[in-house]
């Protein structure tokens, strides 16, 4: 009864390790199915014992235990060798050899070309830095020019990689069209630019205005909810991009223009005469700005995601792009681990362990792309305000990278 006991609780104990073990690779399925053959035909000599041959059964359950316990240690062996990570987008971005990002067709500070035709901007710096983690070259970028109506429809059907293009985050473009917000690199909201001689402070006095805006933008909705809400009529007058909705402004077919308040401030400069216009203090919707990558590839978002996580946790570590490589010899370990000299490394991404100090490296950290880009270093003199870090009183925050 004892023998018959102990081979019962083996072969329970077998069957409970098969059950945890289990996932689901050929190699694990083959030992898996050595282990269950050996349980067969042990279960088949109980059955088929008698009262005097039960004695020959401890051999056969020391058999058991051992081959368990040898199986064991093969599938923990198995399991613990580093499987690679595979991201579908990333693979075919690597053999083409290049990052295909979907900016817009121009705004300066965000995504923009200069004189010969070198994209710049807040925007196209993430891009970038997806590319130092991905490649290894922030250079090795695509840029793709997209209208508001057009940004979507590429995302989804492949045409980019990722869309770095003044988008706002919402409910339905995370869940019904089937993308993935990785982040937010600009915390934003929408306001107004007049004509300086309509003499007016407050958008409340907008009543019965012409309003030139984007159309296929969540601008356009806010508009809509603003104004009805104050029970004040206006007339809107749509354009399909941003330069032209700045031409329409200027030639006097509106009476204000609405857009991201960053936008218009950028879309100021656009004007032959920029001390001509001015930007409300109103604001009238949150508007938080991010990458956009296609739902379905998890690793690609997180990807995405860890990049621009990494900028910001730079930032807040004072690691930049000018003292990365001194900082290899701090005892900081969450330094260390920000650049790649311990902790998770590239691992969980597939990707190289100095990707981290690539993007810092060949980028900088998140003030620095801010400050160059739209801040006070820029054309555009914006003040961080809600994109500080948290520790000065913004909203900017990483979690931990370990």
């Amino acid at each position: 009864m004892k023998q018959s006991m102990t081979f019962t609780f083996l072969t329970s104990s077998a069957l409970l390790f098969l059950a945890g073990c289990d996932d689901g690779t050929a190699r694990d399925q083959e030992l898996i199915q050595q282990l269950q053959n050996k349980i067969d035909v042990l279960e088949q000599q109980l059955s088929q014992s008698s009262p005097g041959g039960i004695a020959n059964l401890p051999t056969d359950t020391m058999a058991l235990q051992q081959k368990v316990m040898e199986l064991e240690k093969q599938l923990s062996e198995q399991n613990n060798k580093t499987q690679p990570l595979v991201s579908e987008t990333l693979a075919q971005i690597r053999q083409k050899g290049y990052l295909q990002c979907g900016v817009s067709t121009g705004l300066p500070g965000f995504s923009y070309p200069n004189d010969k035709g070198e994209w710049n901007g807040l925007d196209v710096e993430l891009c970038q830095a997806v590319a130092a983690a991905a490649l290894g070259d922030k250079n090795m970028v695509k840029y793709i020019p997209l209208t508001a109506k057009e940004r979507f429809t590429s995302l989804q059907s492949g045409d980019i990689d990722i869309l770095s293009r003044n988008t706002t985050w919402t409910l339905n473009r995370d869940t019904a069209l089937g993308l993935n917000f990785a982040g937010i690199n600009y915390y934003d909201g929408q306001g107004f630019m007049i004509h300086k001689s309509l003499e007016i402070s407050k958008a409340t006095e907008l009543d019965g205005a012409r309003i030139c805006v984007q159309a296929g933008t969540t601008t356009e909705l806010n508009l809509e909810d603003y104004f009805r809400f104050h029970e004040i009529r206006y007339t809107s007058v749509p354009f399909d991009t941003a330069s032209e909705t700045v031409k329409g402004f200027e030639a006097g077919k509106c009476d204000a223009l609405t857009a991201d308040q960053s936008g218009l401030y950028s879309l100021r400069l656009h004007l032959a005469e920029p001390e001509a216009a001015v930007v409300l203090a109103d604001i009238i919707s949150k508007e938080p700005l991010g990458p956009v990558v296609r739902q379905g590839d998890d690793l690609w978002f997180n990807i995405v995601k860890w990049t621009l996580f990494t900028m910001i946790q730079a930032e807040e570590l004072g690691v930049s792009s000018h003292n990365v490589d001194d900082m290899k010899a701090s005892n900081d370990p969450d330094i260390l681990r920000l650049i790649g000299l311990s902790g998770p490394k590239g691992k969980g991404l597939g990707l190289n362990d100095d990707w981290s100090y690539q993007v810092i490296k060949q980028v900088g950290n998140y003030g620095e792309s801010f400050e160059r880009t739209v801040g006070m270093r820029s054309s555009l003199k914006i003040k961080r305000g809600l994109n500080a870090l948290w520790s000065d009183g913004g909203l900017q925050y990483a979690p931990p990278l370990r």
